[in-house]
């Protein structure tokens, strides 16, 4: 055992050195060095505790946001609909109105032109009756001039006349 270095089998005044420096470093480290090394702990507990709280928080926040965010897409969609449905509703209305005033309108042209061919018959024949009547008269005098060209036939003719009129 006189071999082995005084390191591992000490003798007992380094041994009461050794225990006393321990004692001294312990009872300073307890003094001095642990509480600060706990509160460095405490603070970067309270620290890591904190931000944790946070993260909590902002996930629930993040999480209303999304909620909220869907519920505000999900009314935008509502509108867009509404929307869409109203103008589908005042397109068509408008067509509709727009049909009833080309048929109001068509059926008014029909009616003019209608009124205008009237017009234009009555007008044809008028004038047709007016030269026939013409023609009759330019016939008739004609006629008469050659049967009644002398004075002895004219007064046949009108006495013919007289005796048909006084006999009805």
């Amino acid at each position: 055992m006189e071999n082995l270095p005084s390191i591992l089998t000490p003798d007992l005044g380094l041994l009461f050195w050794m225990l006393l420096a321990f004692v001294v470093v312990f009872l300073v480290l307890a003094k001095y060095g642990f509480p600060a090394i706990l509160n460095m702990v405490d603070s970067r507990n309270r620290f890591i505790n904190d931000n944790l709280r946070k993260a909590k928080e902002a996930a629930e926040r993040l999480e209303h946001i999304k909620d909220e965010g869907e519920s505000i897409l999900q009314e935008a969609r509502e509108k867009q609909a509404a929307i869409i449905k109203e103008a589908t509703a005042t397109r068509d209305a408008i067509i509709e109105k727009a049909q009833e005033k080309a048929r109001v309108e068509g059926a008014r042209l029909i009616e003019d032109a209608k009124a205008e061919i009237e017009s234009q018959k009555q007008a044809a024949i008028s004038d047709i009756r007016r030269q026939v009547a013409e023609l009759s008269i330019e016939i008739s005098e004609r006629i008469l001039k050659d049967k009644l060209g002398d004075d002895k036939a004219q007064m046949e003719y009108i006495d013919r006349i007289l005796d048909e009129v006084t006999s009805k």
